[in-house]
């Protein structure tokens, strides 16, 4: 459950010259490569192999302590292969896919197995499925102008970071331990300014999927153009 991410818009599109900022922030930088085996992106896949190995841990043995460490070691390479990925011009559109699938599935893997563990209830889960089935509806829409998804906004990043370190502190919340109530506090304060600002994004990428659809179809005999790269 993260952000869309950007992808470059077919040639010819006014994506990127005309007045509307909704329309202009499709455009993407190019990618510095096509290879899937880099650095940066061996720490995705590596990322993405430490959902099962969380949800295991949090409905299993109930080690809440290493599935919090979990946690943090995908934290830390999310931004370490975004860094790397920049700094040695290694940026690619796997790398791009990878991270968002990354976010979408640790966020949704918290919340469900927090939910199994009656530590949030179940309708928190459904309010944030409906806000990916409500970006997933709007795909289509995306593809008659040519595009798959929509760029990363700044607002659905902050999202993810608060319900990234929300459910976690939840989970080390929801023991008897002394101080155990402080991490209660803050996840939920995390988790409802999260879940606020996750459908505040959703409302800003179905703007600008608005005024995206307000701008003429690019002509069919026109090829897409090599794709654009962020990191």
């Amino acid at each position: 459950m993260s952000e869309p991410t950007a992808v470059d818009p077919p040639a010819g599109h006014p994506a990127g010259r005309g007045p509307n900022h909704d329309v202009d922030a499709l455009t993407a930088p190019g990618y510095d490569t096509d290879r899937v085996w880099t650095l940066p992106n061996a720490l995705s896949f590596l990322r993405l192999i430490g959902v099962p190995l969380f949800v295991w841990l949090i409905l299993g043995p109930h080690d809440d302590i290493v599935a919090v460490v979990v946690l943090a070691i995908a934290g830390f390479t999310d931004w370490l292969d975004g860094h790397l990925a920049r700094a040695w011009h290694q940026t690619s559109r796997v790398g791009q896919m990878l991270d968002p699938v990354a976010d979408r599935l640790y966020i949704g893997a918290i919340v469900v197995s927090l939910a199994v563990r009656h530590l949030v209830p179940w309708w928190l889960v459904g309010v944030l499925l409906a806000r990916e089935l409500m970006l997933a509806a709007i795909v289509p829409a995306l593809r008659t102008r040519g595009y798959t998804s929509l760029p990363v906004h700044f607002i659905g990043k902050s999202a993810t970071f608060c319900l990234l370190y929300a459910f976690p502190a939840v989970l080390l919340g929801g023991d008897t331990w002394e101080g155990a109530i402080v991490f209660k506090v803050v996840g939920w304060a995390f988790a409802i300014w999260g879940t606020g600002l996750y459908w505040w994004a959703c409302l800003l990428y179905l703007r600008q999927t608005y005024h995206l659809l307000q701008t003429p179809r690019a002509p069919a005999s026109v090829a897409p153009r090599p794709p654009g790269r962020d990191g």
